[in-house]
Formats: structure tokens, sequence, C-alpha cells
């Protein structure tokens, strides 16, 4: 076998998840761009839709994302008014953000988006639930 087989892009599993991955985001976009939102926003709203509240650093965990990332991205939604950045009374130390009543109308906007996506993939139901596990079971593989 030829030592370099392994280094051949169509032998790698991660351009298919990376190439699959912008793929679904671009399909995305002219849901997200209908209510003012780019994907890490979008997603970074769904926990707080969940969750109302919660400190940065658990909603990075979250999403996968670090703090450097996710600053940016919540100073944004802060100046669009869906939700409030500020220091936890308790412990000075950590950034606790809130979804506003704003935040919480624009549910209501996205709350098609995952209906229209689901037409865009062709994939069947079963095969989509496996895929599911797989690759979480490949991001909880530390």
């Amino acid at each position: 076998m030829d030592k370099y087989e392994s280094l051949k892009l169509g032998n790698q599993l991660c351009f298919p998840l990376y190439a699959c991955a912008k793929e679904i985001v671009r399909k995305y976009k002219p849901f997200l761009d209908e209510i003012d939102l780019t994907y890490t926003q979008y997603i970074t709203m769904m926990v707080l839709w969940e969750h109302k509240e919660m400190n940065v650093k658990t909603l990075g965990e979250y999403l996968y994302l670090d703090s450097g990332t996710l600053t940016p991205v919540l100073k944004k939604m802060e100046q669009k008014g869906y939700l409030t950045r500020m220091r936890d009374k308790s412990d000075e130390r950590v950034l606790m953000v809130s979804l506003t009543n704003e935040g919480e109308k624009l549910r209501e906007q996205a709350a098609s988006i995952p209906d229209k996506m689901g037409k865009c993939m062709k994939i069947e139901k079963e095969d989509a639930k496996t895929l599911y596990r797989i690759l979480y079971q490949l991001l909880h593989c530390e």
C-alpha cells in the first residue's frame, strides 16, 4: 500500500463532513436572511429560546464555540435587541446572557425554518436519525 494513500482527499472522513456542513449552512442562509440572523446567531438563539438565560461559558459549551468566537456574536445580537449581557451578581467574573422580549418574539418568525430546511435535505428520516447519532458520537469521543 502506498504510504501516501491516507493523504488522498477521497480517503478523508473529515472532508465530506466539512463540505456537508458548509453546504447545509449555505442552504440555511436565505431563510436566516429573512429574519436577519447568521447561522451562528441562529444556533445561539436556539439555545436561548430553550434556556432563556445562561452564562457565556455554558453557552459556548452547548455550541462548541470559544469565547473569542462567541463574544462578537453576542455583542451583535445585543445591539439587535435580542439578548442582554450582564455580570452575575454573585460572581462578577461570570458573564450572563439573557433572552429579551424582542428575542423571544423572533422565535415565532424562526419556527418555520426547520421545516423549510427539512424540505431541502434529501435524506430519509431513519438515515437522518442514524447520522445524528453518529455525529454526536464523534463529537463526544475524547
